[in-house]
C-alpha cells in the first residue's frame, strides 16, 4: 500500500477570488468518427472471463470517441496553464476499480456505465479519460476473479512511471505518480489485457474540466488576466490558445479536432497483423453468454 498523506508540490496558492471571471465553450470533432480499436481476445489471458465484453465475434471493440450528432466531443480535457493562485485546489487522488476486464474511475456510478441502444443491445460506456495531479497517489481495487496489472506510461517520453500487480483482492493497490516536469499526458494499461486502458491529463491548478457528451465546458472563479488555455483528447496533439478573462465577466472560446489527425499506435498502421481483427474467434468463447460492447 502507499501513503495518502503525500503533499502536493505544485506551489499553487489558494486565495479568495472576489472578481473572478468564467470561460465557456465547446469542443467539436470535425470529420467522421474514428472506428473503434479492435483487440482479438485470443491474444490475451483469461479469455473465458473477458468474453463478457466481447462483441460476439471474439473481439473487444474499444470505442474512444464520444461524439454528439452535432459533432460535440465528450471526454476532452480543458485546462488553464501555470495559474499560480486562485480558488481552492483539492488534491486529485485517482481511485479506480477493475471490473469485467475494464478500468473505471471509482466515482462513476453504475447507472452511468451502460446504456441500451435503439436495437435493444446493452452497451458499455467506458470512462476513458481522467484528470491527474503530479506527485499524488493513484489506487485500484481489482473486483475481477482474475489477475490484472497497472502500468502507467508517461506518453510524451514513452516510459513506465508506475507498474503494480493487481491480484484478486479487496485491498487497493497503487502508488505515487511522479511525472517528469512539464509532461502532461499519461496512459494506464493493464499488463495482462491491452484493451483495459485509461488516459490521463496532468494539471497543476484547479482550473480544469472535462467535457460531457455534448462537448460543452465551463470553468469559473478565474482571477482576471491573460492565460494559456489547452484542450486535449486521446490520440490528438494538445491544442493551446491564449485567452483574456475579464473581471466579473465571461468569455467564450471553442476548440475543434480533426479526425484526419488522429494518431494511432505504430503497430496499428502495419498491414500485416498477428491476427486479423475481422476473423471471428468464438472458439475461445462459450455460447449462451451475455456480451456487451465496450465504449
Amino acid at each position: 500500500l502507499f501513503d495518502l498523506s503525500f503533499a502536493s508540490a505544485s506551489g499553487y496558492e489558494e486565495v479568495e477570488v472576489k472578481n473572478g471571471g468564467t470561460i465557456t465553450g465547446k469542443i467539436t470533432l470535425k470529420g467522421p468518427v474514428p472506428e473503434p480499436r479492435i483487440f482479438p481476445l485470443v491474444l490475451y489471458p483469461f479469455g473465458p472471463f473477458c468474453k463478457k465484453i466481447s462483441d460476439g465475434e471474439g473481439n473487444v471493440r474499444l470505442k474512444e470517441f464520444v461524439v454528439a450528432k452535432d459533432g460535440g466531443l465528450g471526454d476532452a480535457v480543458v485546462a488553464l496553464r501555470a495559474v499560480k493562485k486562485g480558488k481552492p485546489f483539492i488534491p486529485i487522488r485517482s481511485n479506480f476499480v477493475a471490473v469485467d476486464c475494464m478500468f473505471h474511475p471509482a466515482e462513476v456510478a453504475d447507472d452511468e456505465q451502460f446504456f441500451v441502444s435503439e436495437d435493444g443491445k446493452l452497451h458499455h460506456e467506458h470512462p476513458n479519460v481522467t484528470v491527474l495531479e503530479n506527485h499524488e497517489p493513484i489506487s485500484m481495487i481489482n473486483k475481477d476473479p482474475v489477475i490484472h496489472n497497472i502500468q502507467v506510461f508517461q506518453n510524451e517520453k514513452g516510459n513506465i512511471i508506475l507498474n503494480v500487480p493487481l491480484p484478486v483482492s479487496t485491498e487497493p493497490r497503487g502508488g505515487i505518480l511522479n511525472f517528469a516536469p512539464g509532461k502532461r499526458v499519461s496512459q494506464m494499461i493493464c499488463g495482462m489485457h491491452e484493451f483495459m486502458q485509461s488516459w490521463g491529463f496532468v494539471v497543476d491548478n484547479p482550473y480544469y474540466t472535462k467535457t460531457k457528451k455534448g462537448g460543452a465546458f465551463a470553468i469559473d472563479k478565474i482571477p482576471p488576466g491573460t492565460y494559456q488555455i489547452t484542450a486535449w483528447h486521446p490520440h490528438f496533439k494538445i491544442v493551446e490558445k491564449e485567452i483574456t478573462v475579464p473581471a466579473n465577466g465571461a468569455v467564450s472560446i471553442d476548440f475543434e479536432f480533426d479526425s484526419k489527425e488522429v494518431q494511432r499506435p505504430i503497430y496499428e498502421t502495419q498491414k500485416d497483423r498477428r491476427i486479423s481483427p475481422a476473423t471471428p474467434h468464438d472458439h475461445i468463447l462459450k455460447e449462451g453468454d451475455d456480451r456487451i460492447i465496450i465504449e
